[in-house]
């Protein structure tokens, strides 16, 4: 449109440049030069447009949209036809919302997603959805998949350790319904669960008990090992009881006795002696 009023107004500007110049009008023709020149200035530039990082452009030519997609950057458009420019790049959205649970509790859950639209198919969103492809496909689409899949789960399951499993879930099944329109679905990550009270203070209550229970059995396992090597432990004892008694005989006992009076014999000191009863008694030396 701006393309087209600036030609007129060229167009405009030169018959009245004509005209005052006729007239000998040296003032308005001057200014009629310089609305031409203007006029041709903003005609010219409607041949460019500009596409802004991160962004895409759609050409639609009073209802025929091109096939072919403006990449960012400066590109030389059909002066006459519409540029759609759409943003490319990766957006955020919130929604807080009621999802039941497999067992038919309502849960409130607060879900992100990450999302962002393909370059090559913006053409294709325009013709089929519009501008308004976020209202249109994602938000309603995104809520339906999240539902149809926390109904799979326990309240329990959204509660503790299945929400990186359900938050890839949510993603793959939303990629199947938006992603042949050209949305690609980056993550859906679970920011916030809020479960009934009473079923939260008893899933609570569980963990405390599953917790007890395995401290417990660590505690009977602990136990178990201890007694084990005291056992282990007593059996060396014993062992080595064994082994010491049978190594000690008559004989030796007899040797050590002989080698124990040998050696208080040698001794400087006065003694006295005793003479061991039996037949095989030992003298016992005692000191003066």
């Amino acid at each position: 449109m701006l393309f087209i009023l600036g030609i007129l107004g060229a167009v405009i500007a030169f018959f009245v440049y004509s005209a005052a110049k006729k007239r000998g009008q040296r003032q308005e023709s001057k200014f009629a030069i310089m609305g031409m020149a203007a006029a041709i200035l903003i005609a010219f530039v409607q041949i460019w447009t500009v596409i802004p990082a991160g962004h895409v452009g759609v050409i639609d030519f009073f209802g025929n949209v091109s096939d072919k997609t403006l990449l960012p950057g400066v590109n030389l458009v059909n002066p006459l036809a519409k540029v759609v420019k759409f943003d490319a790049r990766t957006q955020e959205m919130r929604e807080v919302m009621d999802v039941p649970s497999k067992e038919g509790l309502s849960v409130q859950l607060e879900i992100s997603l990450l999302y962002s639209l393909n370059m090559e198919n913006a053409n294709k969103i325009y013709k089929t959805v519009g501008e308004e492809y976020v209202d249109k496909i994602v938000i309603p689409q995104f809520r339906s998949v999240v539902r149809g899949v926390t109904s799979q789960y326990d309240a329990q399951a959204l509660y503790t350790g299945q929400r990186e499993k359900l938050a890839e879930m949510i993603k793959v099944d939303l990629e199947k319904v938006v992603g042949a329109r050209g949305i690609n679905i980056e993550s859906a990550p679970l920011r916030k669960i809020v479960l009934p009270s009473r079923l939260t203070a008893a899933i609570e209550e569980k963990l405390k008990a599953d917790q007890e229970s395995q401290r417990m059995q660590f505690v009977l396992l602990k136990e178990k090992q201890e007694a084990e090597r005291k056992r282990i432990e007593a059996k060396g004892i014993a062992d080595f009881q064994d082994i010491v008694s049978k190594g000690i005989s008559d004989q030796l006992l007899r040797w050590k006795g002989i080698e124990a009076t040998e050696n208080l014999a040698k001794s400087p000191n006065a003694k006295i002696v005793v003479i061991g009863a039996g037949k095989n008694g030992l003298p016992l030396i005692l000191n003066n």
